[in-house]
């Protein structure tokens, strides 16, 4: 039986709604909505807490999504009407939401190996460009995603979707400035790994594919409008572009990220 059923707007579905569409409230409360199958599978497996499971109190439950239900903290048996609503969809039942708890922002939660991949991400106004690039990430062996900057919540709902679960497999942290980044890599200088900042712009010294991407590498992503911010591009040990033939000037963010994770990929897989 659930801990609680709500078949009217009443104030627990406003505050569960208000996870959907308010950052203040998510990050203050440390927790997010997650919605899909493989999402909500990605987070169990990766030991990410249920705190919970919201159903249709409507609807006979499949294995999986019980499966779900004893996995969380919580249960809350939800009239079908208002779990699609907030699910945000007209068409298609929704079996089960999640609200999973959220983790620090402790760079420290970024593992720095020594064939390290990780890239930050500045300033981002895309929530669906944070997630399609941990996506990448995640199938390319990248270690880490860092959000700087006054930027787009990587724990909003087109974020979580974006990425398809990866969200759980490839640390995320948000990180308020880049002096704060700056200090983690010196740190991690002194603990014996020579991690180079590769910073992306059209206007680079070095085309993408000549840069010796085989070194531990922290890629540099800027803005979809305006680029990196000064301070990247300060902190950056080399400025590396994509070679581009046709009349546009350069790629979606995500595109562009995509492909540098994916020529150091082929990089690493060559030199094995």
């Amino acid at each position: 039986m659930a801990d609680l059923k709500i078949s009217t707007r009443n104030s627990r579905f406003q505050l569960l709604e208000a996870l959907t569409r308010n950052r203040t409230h998510r990050t203050r409360e440390h927790r997010f909505i997650v919605q899909g199958v493989r999402p909500i599978s990605q987070a169990i497996e990766h030991g990410w807490p249920v705190l919970t499971a919201i159903y249709d109190a409507q609807r006979s439950l499949t294995p999986w999504a019980r499966d779900v239900v004893t996995e969380a903290h919580e249960t809350i048996a939800m009239s079908p009407a208002l779990l699609a609503e907030l699910a945000e969809k007209e068409e298609g039942a929704t079996e089960v939401i999640a609200v999973v708890e959220m983790p620090p922002d402790d760079l420290s939660r970024i593992a720095v190996p020594q064939d390290f991949l990780g890239m930050v991400f500045d300033r981002p106004t895309q929530p669906g460009n944070i997630g399609s690039i941990l996506r990448s990430m995640d199938a390319l062996g990248g270690h880490g995603l860092i959000v700087s900057g006054h930027a787009a919540d990587p724990y909003d709902p087109k974020s979580v979707r974006a990425s398809t679960g990866s969200l759980f497999a490839t640390p995320v942290v948000r990180a308020a400035s880049p002096g704060i980044v700056v200090d983690w890599v010196r740190d991690v200088h002194a603990q014996g790994t020579p991690l180079t900042l590769v910073a992306t712009d059209e206007h680079g010294d070095v085309d993408v594919w000549d840069h010796d991407f085989t070194k531990p590498s922290l890629v540099l992503i800027g803005n979809e409008t305006t680029g990196l911010a000064r301070g990247w591009r300060d902190a950056a040990d080399v400025m590396v572009r994509v070679p581009m033939s046709g009349s546009a000037s350069s790629l979606n963010a995500s595109n562009a990220a995509t492909l540098m994770l994916y020529e150091a990929a082929r990089q690493r897989a060559g030199s094995r």
